[in-house]
């Protein structure tokens, strides 16, 4: 998991071509007016960027969830995100099984760290980080970036 400013992300594109090109897209659509959507960027068009505007819960709600195929950069447009962590390893208590097709595994485990991400800053989620957004009370706009692994 990696919590940084927008303006010092690009020091992080070593670790992943896929992320590299989502980091560069980021840096220059920062100030972007988003509308609620998805679109598709990079070269291949395989990173999905998804503008959503959820509802925030409180920490004993929300629920950890991983994924296998793709690493997460969240991106707060409005306020703060608070966005629970915990190490997938550690987990005890998966809610049934991964879904393949969604990429995604979700856990009944608490989250051992609340991060608070503040407009200009970014969460990178990684396979290994089980992570549970959308942590707050009322409305919020954020961007979600889902960057395939790269197995090259």
């Amino acid at each position: 998991m990696i919590l940084c400013d927008i303006s010092s992300a690009s020091r992080f594109a070593v670790l992943s071509p896929s992320l590299a090109e989502a980091i560069e897209w980021l840096i220059q659509h920062r100030n972007d007016a988003f509308t609620k959507g998805s679109l598709q960027i990079g070269n291949e068009g395989r990173i999905t960027v998804k503008c959503e505007e959820p509802h925030l819960m409180p920490p004993e709600k929300s629920e950890l969830e991983a994924h296998r195929k793709y690493i997460d950069i969240h991106v707060p447009l409005k306020d703060v995100e608070t966005i629970g962590w915990a190490p997938v390893a550690a987990l005890k208590y998966p809610h049934g099984e991964y879904d393949e097709t969604r990429d995604i595994c979700f856990f009944g485990d608490s989250a051992t760290s609340l991060l608070h991400v503040r407009v200009g800053q970014i969460a990178i989620f990684f396979p290994e980080d089980a992570h549970a957004p959308n942590i707050g009370i009322g409305n919020h706009k954020k961007l979600c970036i889902k960057i395939p692994v790269d197995t090259d």
